[in-house]
């Protein structure tokens, strides 16, 4: 589906525009400029939003009768979700591809190759472990409207309740604890580090010190916990 695409691209885009070109003047970032603070944080949303694309396409699959169609073939029902995970992943990417070139228009830059390769890489596998999320989501609504409303309730709060648009240092103090163990801020804290950004810290914990580790730590424990999830509703719903 080539549109849907296009506007996931084009919604990611215009995030870049407004929050660099509107709200980048009124936010002082230490060490940087916003637009170097901001980049890692859309692509770390990019990726958690992502979960919402599975979600409702599963959710639509199920209601078309495309899953019915592939039991009647020669294959193993796990090819279905995990063709469905792996194919969001190669989704993403081309998503992040269009993404960095966007960045570097608007005056993103990162330290060298090897680190950006490395924080690509990290956003990829972080993305294939929501796609699980997505799944589990997707099958566990009866239409493609409540997979919507129930994907986007779910992914907002936490997207915004973390340090992708702003330094932790601003929420309030019983604010700072949940965004600072917030998968999505050890996410962008993480690649933040890896491309040489600015990487505001709240606290001196473990996420603080150590975001990568700490992120991929969220990443085993997401799959760990929605594979098996995703797998059993899928057969529930294929007997």
């Amino acid at each position: 589906i080539p549109e849907l695409a296009i506007f996931a691209i084009l919604q990611s885009i215009m995030f870049v525009l407004l929050f660099v070109f509107v709200f980048g003047g009124a936010i002082p970032i230490t060490g940087g400029d916003y637009t170097n603070f901001l980049m890692p944080g859309i692509f770390a949303q990019t990726i958690v939003f992502a979960a919402a694309t599975t979600a409702i396409g599963m959710t639509d699959d199920v209601n078309k009768g495309i899953i019915d169609r592939f039991r009647s073939l020669p294959m193993a029902r796990s090819a279905v979700i995990m063709g469905r995970t792996f194919s969001d992943v190669i989704y993403n990417a081309g998503i992040l591809v269009v993404l960095m070139v966007t960045g570097f228009l608007v005056g993103w830059r990162v330290e060298g190759i090897p680190t950006l390769i490395a924080g690509f890489l990290l956003l990829l596998v972080f993305a294939y472990a929501m796609a699980w999320l997505g799944v589990w989501l997707g099958l566990m609504v009866p239409t493609v409207e409540v997979a919507n409303q129930v994907a986007f309730t779910a992914i907002f709060p936490i997207t915004f309740l973390s340090n992708v648009f702003v330094p932790p240092e601003t929420l309030p103090s019983w604010l700072r604890p949940v965004a600072e163990w917030n998968p999505i801020s050890t996410l962008t804290a993480s690649i933040r580090e890896l491309w040489g950004n600015p990487n505001p810290i709240s606290g001196s914990g473990l996420p603080g010190e150590h975001p990568v580790l700490v992120t991929l730590v969220w990443i085993a424990i997401i799959v760990a916990v929605f594979t098996p999830l995703g797998v059993r509703r899928y057969q529930s719903i294929s007997r």
